[in-house]
């Protein structure tokens, strides 16, 4: 079985993408792991100056990493993000005789997935998450980790300018792709929480894995 995602940010594919991966036994492929973990000192001089990676570039090392992979099947998180992307995906899993496997698409409401980027504070010591603007998630002490007792932080790009233009960039280049790839398309609501989530993808895997 694979599966690929696409969301909007702060939808929580990674998330999801982990659960899955743990709970299926599939390979959890990031393509922002893929571009962390390069060598070629051309590209990662690049990727550390925020430059431009073209799609045949990730194309190749997502390539070489399904290669590696092989038939235990895998989760995709972060490709493909456009139509093009979409179509060197295609071409890839037909030259190396894969199935494409199903599409989750994780639908959130564009107000709380805005509350999930601005609220969110990290401990930088245990990487323990916590979010101030949910109940359910919000530190016992503010601004302190319930864990380790460490001060908690934001990242300097958790900031409504920045999702504003990411959540843009979704919906005109990778929204597309829902319809781009209807036929093997399944729709999940993750405005609730993780583990709501995650039982709706529990359920769309029980119907279908035998199918793809």
């Amino acid at each position: 079985m694979n599966i690929t995602f696409i969301a909007p940010p702060a939808a929580g594919k990674g998330t999801q993408s982990k659960k899955i991966s743990k709970k299926y036994n599939l390979e959890h492929i990031s393509t922002g792991d893929l571009l962390r973990n390069i060598t070629d000192n051309s590209i990662k001089e690049k990727i550390d100056k925020g430059q431009f990676v073209s799609d045949e570039v990730i194309s190749d090392l997502l390539k070489q990493k399904l290669k590696e992979v092989g038939p235990k099947g895998y989760v995709l998180d972060g490709f493909p993000r456009n139509i093009n992307q979409a179509k060197l995906y295609e071409e890839m899993l037909k030259e190396l005789n894969i199935k494409l496997g199903i599409i989750i698409v994780l639908d959130i409401d564009k107000e709380i997935a805005l509350k999930r980027i601005t609220g969110r504070r990290i401990c930088p010591a245990c990487g323990a998450v916590f979010n101030d603007l949910f109940e359910d998630t919000r530190a016992k002490i503010e601004g302190v980790c319930d864990n380790c007792g460490h001060n908690l932080v934001s990242r300097a790009d958790d900031n409504e300018e920045t999702f504003e233009k990411r959540y843009q960039i979704y919906l005109k280049e990778t929204a597309p792709l829902i319809e781009y790839f209807k036929d093997n398309v399944y729709h999940v609501d993750s405005s609730i929480n993780a583990d709501y989530t995650f039982k709706q993808i529990e359920k769309i895997m029980g119907g279908v894995y035998d199918k793809y």
